[in-house]
């Protein structure tokens, strides 16, 4: 009896295990609410928002638990649909978004706190004053400062753009120093690598420091989500667009969600229905002619094999069975 009940777990969890992971896309967090945190650190406005994003990928990547879509991929879309910052940060956009690029969800944020926790330790004047926040008489002022980060972000359907999961991360630095781009207290360390948020020299400053933990416990947080993501089912439609003896070439492909083995049935109109009112049609009457299965796909075209007794033709629709 024991050896079947842990056959039921070990097939229970391998069952899990198989199933596929959720894709889905990570836009860049906007960042409008610390903008002025950001110019007062760098001295001038900066993308920490790109940088938020670009991390949060490393991690959910290393996390396993998403197929993570590449940056590439997500810049051609928005430039080909020409999106703006504002409206990249909208549910219904960014849906319209994802479902261009074929994912079950996207991933949009905000950092809504970026930059530093002051405070003032007075030396001399009577030892060691008391931390506070105001410049204090007969001593010498000392400002050091942690680094403290928030960030939230929201999972969002591509079918139906309602919040799926929610996600939040916080982090502050264990150290404190007089730059949050200074290794510990050093203004000079640090800094010619704090532009891009994934290196190791950015990681070593104060600023880096709480970044990461921010990001840290936001992927867990959506890792934790990934299993109220429903399943999505993939409806393909498309064209054929080459045929070559039995091999045809697609006009649809992985942004529409199209993967290596898919079946495809493939129709061929027989006539249109118009409204006797105003001439539009109605309705598009067509045959089921055979089948195609896929063996190439690329972003835009499937290439795939075909099986039926009518030969195909350039034109002939394909769609999920």
């Amino acid at each position: 009896m024991k050896w079947k009940a842990w056959t039921g777990v070990l097939l229970a969890a391998a069952s899990l295990h198989a199933q596929p992971k959720k894709r889905v896309a990570v836009l860049d967090f906007d960042y409008a609410t610390v903008r002025s945190s950001v110019a007062a650190i760098w001295g001038t406005d900066r993308d920490v928002g790109k940088g938020v994003a670009d991390l949060l990928v490393e991690k959910l990547v290393n996390g396993g638990v998403y197929t993570v879509v590449e940056r590439k991929a997500i810049e051609k879309v928005l430039a080909e649909q020409n999106f703006s910052n504002s409206d990249r940060a909208d549910a219904t956009t960014a849906a319209k978004i994802g479902r261009i690029l074929g994912v079950d969800a996207i991933i949009i944020g905000s950092i809504t706190q970026f930059g530093r926790d002051d405070k003032a330790t007075t030396l001399g004047g009577g030892g060691f004053g008391g931390i506070t926040r105001r410049y204090g008489l007969g001593g010498i002022q000392r400002r050091e400062a942690k680094a403290v980060v928030e960030v939230t972000a929201r999972v969002i359907s591509t079918d139906t753009a309602e919040i799926l999961a929610v996600g939040h991360g916080q982090g502050e630095s264990t150290r404190s120093g007089t730059s949050l781009l200074g290794a510990g207290g050093s203004s000079g360390a640090g800094g010619a690598g704090a532009y891009d948020m994934t290196s190791k020299n950015f990681a070593a400053t104060l600023i880096g420091e709480a970044v990461h933990k921010a990001v840290n416990q936001l992927s867990r947080e959506l890792e934790a989500g990934a299993a109220k993501l429903p399943a999505r089912a993939v409806q393909i439609n498309g064209l054929i667009a080459d045929v070559s003896g039995n091999t045809v070439v697609l006009n649809v492909g992985s942004r529409a969600g199209l993967k290596v083995g898919d079946r495809l049935q493939v129709r061929r109109k027989v006539r249109e229905v118009r409204d006797p009112a105003t001439g539009k049609v109605i309705r598009v009457l067509e045959n089921a002619i055979g089948e195609v299965v896929i063996s190439e796909v690329d972003e835009v075209s499937a290439v795939g094999t075909y099986s039926g007794a009518t030969p195909p033709q350039v034109g002939d629709s394909v769609r999920s069975q």
